[in-house]
C-alpha cells in the first residue's frame, strides 16, 4: 500500500526524481565530453529517446490534427540548438552555472508570453523577471568581460523559452508524443548533419555546431548509453510530474533542485565552487523562477 503522504505529493516526488536524472545526464555528459564533442553528446542523448518513442507511437492510437508543420519544425530546431549550447557549456564551465543558465527559460517565457501571446503579468511577475535578469548579470559578471559561455548560456535559456512558448499553440494541433518526437528527431538529425559537415569544414568559432564524429572507447560508449537513458527517464518523470501535480507551479519550482544536484556533482567532478557574486546570481534566478512558476 502506498504511503498517503507520497500519494498527496506524487507530482513533487516525480519532479525530484526527474531533476536527479537530469543532473545525472549533465554529469555523465561532462565526463563524456573529454572524448567527444557536445553535438555528438546531443545526438546520443536524443537518438535513444527517438527509438523508444517511435516504438510507443506505433502502439498508440493517438491521432494529431496537424496542420502546423513549420511551427513544429521550429520548436524542434530551436529546442535542439538550445540543448547544444547547454551541453557545450556543461563541457567547459561548472555544472551548476550551466544548469542555472538554462533555468532562466521561465523568465524568458514570461516575457515572450507577454509580448507575443498577450498574457497579462502582474507586478510580482515583473519584479521576478527583473530579479532573474539581475541574477544573470551576477553570474556573467560583465565587468570581467562577456565570454562565449555567457552568450551560449543565455541562449540555452532563451532558446528553451522559445520552444516552450511554441508548445502553447502546438498542443492544440499535435499530441504530446508527436511534439516530443519532433524534438527527438531534430535532436538526431541536426547533430548528424553537424557531424557530417564537420568532416569537411573546420571553423573554430562554430566548433560547437560542426565537429566530425569521434569514436569513443568502450567506456565512452557506456557513458553515451547512460546519457541517453538518463535523459529519457528525465523526460518520462517530468511528464509524470506535471500529470500528477495538483498545482503545476509547485512542481515547476521543485524542478530547480537540479541546480543543487548538478552543483554537487560538479564539485565531485572537480568544478570550482562559484564565487560569491555568481552564487548570489544563482540564488536570484532560482527565486525568480519560483515566483514566476507560482504566479501561473
Amino acid at each position: 500500500m502506498f504511503n498517503p503522504f507520497i500519494m498527496r505529493h506524487l507530482g513533487v516526488y516525480y519532479m525530484i526524481v526527474a531533476s536527479f536524472y537530469y543532473s545525472i545526464t549533465g554529469a555523465f555528459a561532462k565526463i563524456l565530453s573529454t572524448q567527444v564533442s557536445s553535438i555528438e553528446i546531443v545526438f546520443f542523448r536524443n537518438f535513444i529517446g527517438f527509438i523508444f518513442l517511435l516504438f510507443i507511437m506505433r502502439k498508440s492510437c493517438e491521432v494529431s490534427k496537424g496542420g502546423h508543420p513549420f511551427l513544429l519544425a521550429f520548436r524542434g530546431i530551436i529546442g535542439i540548438l538550445a540543448l547544444v549550447a547547454f551541453f557545450y557549456n556543461v563541457a567547459h564551465i561548472g555544472l551548476g552555472e550551466s544548469f542555472t543558465y538554462q533555468k532562466t527559460a521561465p523568465i524568458f517565457t514570461a516575457v515572450l508570453s507577454f509580448f507575443f501571446l498577450k498574457e497579462i503579468l502582474d507586478k510580482i511577475s515583473w519584479i521576478a523577471i527583473f530579479i532573474g535578469f539581475f541574477g544573470i548579470v551576477c553570474i556573467a559578471q560583465p565587468n570581467l568581460g562577456i565570454s562565449i559561455y555567457d552568450v551560449l548560456g543565455v541562449f540555452s535559456g532563451f532558446g528553451a523559452a522559445l520552444a516552450y512558448t511554441s508548445i502553447r499553440d502546438l498542443r492544440k494541433y499535435y499530441t504530446a508524443n508527436a511534439i516530443i518526437m519532433s524534438v527527438m528527431l531534430s535532436g538526431t538529425l541536426i547533430p548528424l548533419f553537424g557531424m557530417i559537415v564537420g568532416e569537411f569544414v573546420q571553423v573554430k568559432e562554430l566548433d560547437f555546431l560542426f565537429t566530425p564524429f569521434k569514436n569513443p572507447d568502450a567506456f565512452g560508449w557506456l557513458l553515451a548509453l547512460i546519457v541517453g537513458i538518463s535523459g529519457l527517464y528525465y523526460q518520462i518523470y517530468m511528464t509524470k510530474s506535471y500529470a500528477a501535480a495538483r498545482k503545476a507551479g509547485i512542481v515547476a519550482a521543485v524542478g530547480y533542485c537540479d541546480i543543487i544536484f548538478s552543483t554537487c556533482f560538479g564539485l565531485i567532478l572537480g568544478d570550482k565552487l562559484p564565487n560569491l557574486l555568481a552564487l548570489c546570481g544563482m540564488i536570484l534566478i532560482v527565486l525568480s523562477g519560483i515566483l514566476i512558476a507560482n504566479r501561473k
